[in-house]
């Protein structure tokens, strides 16, 4: 996730909670605000210290951040992100918090679920 698609203010925080929606699973709870104007994706990670010391909250916002470089090209573009982590997350392979962030952002239909295909031609 490249540095300018990255929300770091408080005010643009506080702008996503105010103006946007959530949605969340056991690991994250995710808030989604549309941008003014077209412009790339942003999003910010909050880790309460609930979850561990400083360590352990950098290592689970490092993970986070590669997660959603992984999920960019299926992210729209517009879209202002929150991601918050729930405790239990610091526990999680880069895999696991990929396949629980999308499953938030598909619950938020920030992400469009893939059509099921049974095989047939038609």
């Amino acid at each position: 996730m490249h540095r300018s698609h990255r929300l770091k203010k408080n005010e643009q925080f506080q702008d996503v909670f105010q103006r946007g929606s959530s949605a969340a699973n056991k690991q994250f709870v995710l808030y989604t605000a549309k941008q003014e104007g077209p412009a790339a994706f942003r999003a910010g990670i909050s880790v309460s210290k609930k979850i561990g010391n400083a360590v352990i909250r950098n290592r689970v916002k490092r993970l986070i951040r590669e997660a959603v470089a992984r999920l960019e090209n299926r992210i729209p573009q517009g879209l202002d992100l929150v991601i918050i982590a729930r405790p239990g997350v610091e526990a999680m392979s880069l895999e696991a918090i990929e396949q629980s962030l999308l499953h938030v952002m598909k619950r938020a239909k920030v992400i469009k679920q893939a059509p099921v295909h049974n095989g047939r031609k038609g």
